[in-house]
């Protein structure tokens, strides 16, 4: 029981560091968000109020909705990944309207972007809620 706190405490402190670096890199570094972000920052951000309330009501049924989230979380972020690292599936496929899913605003040591990045939350919050034990 005590560890499904700690595990429920982390998907917490997890999706909130995403959440606030979401918003770090559109309202401070002025980055606009592309489409898939978006969708990328739907799926996120309840996953804070949601682990945020089952750490306060101790449900850990809460890990169905988290997991439910993180998943789908998971398939969004890897293939926006997909359309920005590999031009043959950016060429073929459709992305986004408006701004360029293609764009990377960050690409640090190569490989690391934003949706890599939102990519890491999504499989660390899915990991840790298999974790949580009934």
């Amino acid at each position: 029981m005590k560890n499904d706190k700690l595990f429920m405490q982390l998907i917490f402190l997890v999706s909130l560091i995403a959440t606030l670096g979401s918003l770090y890199f559109s309202e401070v570094r002025m980055y606009v968000p592309c489409e898939m972000c978006w969708y990328q920052r739907i799926i996120m951000y309840p996953i804070v109020l949601i682990s945020l309330i089952g750490l306060i009501r101790n449900d850990v049924n809460s890990r169905y909705y988290v997991m439910a989230f993180s998943g789908i979380g998971i398939l969004t972020s890897a293939y926006h990944y997909i359309l920005q690292k590999a031009s043959f599936v950016a060429d073929s496929l459709p992305a986004c309207t408006g701004v360029d899913c293609t764009v990377q605003y960050i690409n640090w040591l190569g490989f690391i972007t934003i949706p890599f990045l939102a990519l890491i939350a999504f499989i660390l919050i899915f990991t840790m809620s298999l974790f949580i034990k009934k």
